[in-house]
């Protein structure tokens, strides 16, 4: 009897690493989802006011980004 609980106790140990490393992983998930979404604002207001401005990009603005 013991030895179950001893097991018991020995895989309840790993079952809260587990959730411990699984909660790690979706806050830093959330995290770099919030801040794509903070990115993907930017752009969509960058080009709502290009558009608004009636101004072409420049040459400049095309060039990939290893240049």
């Amino acid at each position: 009897m013991e030895a179950r609980i001893q097991e018991l106790e020995i895989k309840l140990s790993f079952c809260e690493d587990l959730l411990d490393t699984l909660n790690t992983t979706v806050v830093r998930q959330q995290q770099q989802m919030d801040r794509l979404q903070a990115e993907l604002r930017v752009l969509r207001q960058q080009i709502a006011a290009q558009s608004e401005g009636g101004t072409s990009p420049t040459l400049r603005d095309e060039l990939p980004p290893h240049y």
